[in-house]
């Protein structure tokens, strides 16, 4: 009986000891199988995390240029507007010259219009005249018998004595007599040759000619309709030349003597820009509002509001 438990006691052990050595390579395999896959895993990990830094640069390069080439559009674009902004400051200050030009050429030919309608009214007047005279001398002759030769006062082939003899009006066009003493000496330009010329040396910025051309005008002619815009241009050269003292004189002759000259408004305007232009804001300021309140509907009163709004004040 005990041989009987030894037996069984060692075939449990073999037994057992041949279990352990069919079963013991199993768990051995199986975590070198999971080391491997494990080790797979880390090294798909570490490529990927290799990829994904790889494509970030990439990407970090891509924004860069990008970047760049932003900032250089930016800096083009930069230069392009400011080159532009130039341009419309040449193009409003080279506007506002051709503006100036344009205003003067226009006052220029509404001045000559206006004295060819001046004109044509006193050439209108004139033939009125004549044709009186020479109705008067047709009722003279119907009227009265011819004078016997003899009757011939001394004298009598003057036309102006014949005209006083008669009792007759002077004929329009006739030799100018101690009446006409205050004209200009012969040697004088004509008044239409001195206010073109000037007109055009101003325009052509020849400012002494066409000051002295306005001043002879005015100095042979100062009472016909265009003195005032005569005395108006002298001060606009001055005020071409930023003699604004000079200027402020011209333009206050215009409004002091010429109280009736259409060119008030602008003297006025002129006279305030001068104003302003010395440093004598306040009256400058108030003269513009005058021009405002006073010439409603004008371009001077557009140009004066513009100068308040510039200036930062209300009109």
């Amino acid at each position: 009986m005990r041989k009987r438990w030894i037996v069984y006691l060692a075939a449990a052990m073999l037994g057992g000891a041949l279990g352990g050595t069919l079963l013991g390579p199993a768990p051995v395999g199986a975590v070198a199988r999971e080391m491997v896959e494990l080790q797979q895993s880390v090294n798909q990990l570490i490529q990927g995390q290799k990829d994904i830094q790889t494509l970030l640069a990439q990407n970090a390069a891509v924004e860069k240029t990008l970047m760049e080439q932003s900032m250089d559009t930016v800096n083009k674009l930069t230069g392009t507007m400011m080159a532009l902004q130039k341009t419309v400051q040449d193009m409003q200050a080279t506007s506002g010259a051709r503006l100036d030009t344009m205003s003067t050429q226009i006052q220029g030919i509404s001045d000559n219009l206006q004295e060819t309608l001046a004109r044509m009214g006193k050439l209108n007047q004139q033939l009125t005249d004549a044709q009186n005279a020479i109705q008067g001398i047709d009722a003279k002759l119907a009227s009265n018998a011819p004078p016997p030769p003899t009757a011939a006062a001394p004298g009598a082939g003057a036309p102006g004595a014949a005209a006083a003899a008669s009792g007759l009006p002077p004929v329009p066009g006739a030799p100018a007599g101690a009446a006409n003493s205050n004209l200009p000496p012969s040697a004088a330009p004509s008044a239409d040759l001195l206010y073109s010329n000037g007109l055009r040396d101003l325009n052509g910025k020849k400012y002494d000619l066409a000051a002295q051309e306005f001043g002879d005008y005015l100095k042979y002619y100062g009472t016909t309709d265009l003195a005032s815009n005569a005395q108006f241009y002298v001060g606009e050269i001055f005020f071409a030349q930023q003699q604004y003292d000079q200027a402020i004189d011209a333009y206050s002759k215009v409004i002091n003597n010429y109280p009736k000259s259409f060119k008030l408004a602008p003297a006025h305007l002129k006279r305030a820009l001068a104003l302003i232009a010395l440093g004598e804001k306040n009256s400058g300021v108030s003269e513009l509002r005058m021009v405002v309140k006073s010439y409603p509907g004008t371009d001077e009163e557009r140009r004066a509001k513009a100068k308040l709004q510039e200036l930062g004040l209300a009109s």
